[in-house]
């Protein structure tokens, strides 16, 4: 881990990079960000741990936990949450037995997580699987897509 961090903090040096795109190669790297890594980062280049975590948990674009291999968003926005959208996201939760919105399964393999508007309003609601919208989906619909996903076992590419 730590040969990784000094590559990243090279490259970062020769490119002349930001925080942001220190943290984005990270992510590439990893994942999501460790925490070991803000603090590598932190001594290697002499800016403070809180600057780091000032722009993680500014940009929702970075994962300070690890994510599953498939990602399952469910829209919740105006549209979606009035055809139904609640409802799915509360069997995509049973289904994949995790209690809160950004929690991944044990296995790795699913993280689920809830989105305010995917803006395909006219399809709602909308499940992605790894960014693939499924139009029109239901809770019976929602649970054959994830069934279908644990079958394969490793789930869709992402």
């Amino acid at each position: 881990m730590i040969e990784t961090f000094e590559n990243i903090v090279r490259q970062h040096r020769e490119k002349d990079g930001n925080v942001i795109s220190l943290m984005q190669d990270t992510q590439e790297e990893f994942g999501y960000i460790p925490r070991e890594a803000v603090n590598y980062f932190s001594e290697a280049l002499g800016i403070a741990s809180s600057r780091f975590y000032g722009v993680l948990t500014f940009y929702s674009q970075f994962h300070l936990k690890p994510r599953g291999k498939n990602i399952v968003s469910v829209c919740c926005g105006t549209a979606c949450h009035v055809k139904g959208g609640t409802r799915i996201a509360e069997r995509v939760q049973r289904d994949l037995g995790v209690a809160a919105d950004g929690e991944t399964t044990e296995d790795r393999q699913f993280t689920f997580e809830v989105v305010r508007c995917v803006g395909a309003c006219s399809i709602a609601p909308v499940v992605l699987v790894n960014n693939r919208a499924y139009a029109e989906m239901t809770p019976d619909g929602t649970s054959k897509l994830i069934s279908q996903l644990k079958k394969e076992g490793s789930g869709a590419a992402r």
